[in-house]
């Protein structure tokens, strides 16, 4: 079955990983609403959610948009999403190898700061969000140092804001930045604007929670890329 970005976003509101209220990011800004990926902490949902990874990739792929060879987890939740993503797309008949990165190398044993398969070919990231960008570059160097190509990143939300303070705001979000610096494709599994339409339908979960639209379409209009 085809799952759309709309579903994904009820999903999220059942497991409780996508919020409404008056939140503080990490860099200080003040948001109606916030995603927290540790949320998809049971075994359905993490295998639910690791369908809507597969989905997105494959229909990357087949746009020419996502060539790839194996997948990348940057620890820390990108280890679990990777692995269960590498789990599903077996399971639809592309069984790919998977990799990750420890935090601090490793001084024993196999030793080294990656676990799992050889980073070769073109490597997918796979990651919760793209905050600042900050992370997912340095994915990107690590998988260069290796020898192998960084393929682009998949993450689950799009916040599509623009970075910065009040006052001295880019003019593109920090996926679109990422994606000017790299020359890498960002995919997400769905966005603010996705979000936006989903609390515009017609559907009773949305209906229940449509009261946040005024909130939420404001915030787009300030901070949106």
């Amino acid at each position: 079955m085809i799952q759309t970005s709309e579903q994904f976003i009820a999903f999220a509101l059942e497991a409780g990983a996508l919020a409404f209220g008056d939140f503080t990011t990490k860099g200080g800004r003040r948001t109606p609403y916030f995603f927290n990926a540790g949320r998809f902490d049971h075994g359905a949902a993490l295998r639910r959610l690791a369908g809507f990874y597969a989905q997105t990739i494959l229909a990357g792929r087949a746009a020419g948009k996502l060539p790839f060879d194996m997948l990348f987890g940057p620890a820390y939740k990108g280890i679990a999403l990777a692995a269960a993503t590498a789990m599903v797309l077996a399971e639809m008949g592309v069984d790919v190898p998977f990799s990750y990165n420890r935090k601090e190398a490793k001084d024993h044993g196999e030793g080294g700061l990656l676990v799992g398969a050889p980073l070769a070919g073109r490597v997918l990231i796979i990651d919760d969000v793209i905050t600042d960008g900050a992370a997912k570059r340095e994915s990107v160097e690590l998988i260069r140092a290796q020898g192998a190509e960084p393929a682009g990143v998949v993450i689950m939300l799009d916040r599509m804001e623009r970075t910065g303070s009040e006052g001295a705001l880019s003019t593109e979000s920090a996926v679109q930045a990422f994606e000017r610096t790299t020359g890498m494709p960002v995919v997400a599994i769905a966005n603010l604007d996705d979000l936006l339409g989903f609390l515009r339908s017609g559907s009773a979960l949305a209906a229940s929670m449509r009261h946040q639209l005024p909130a939420l379409e404001q915030y787009r209009k300030r901070y949106g890329a």
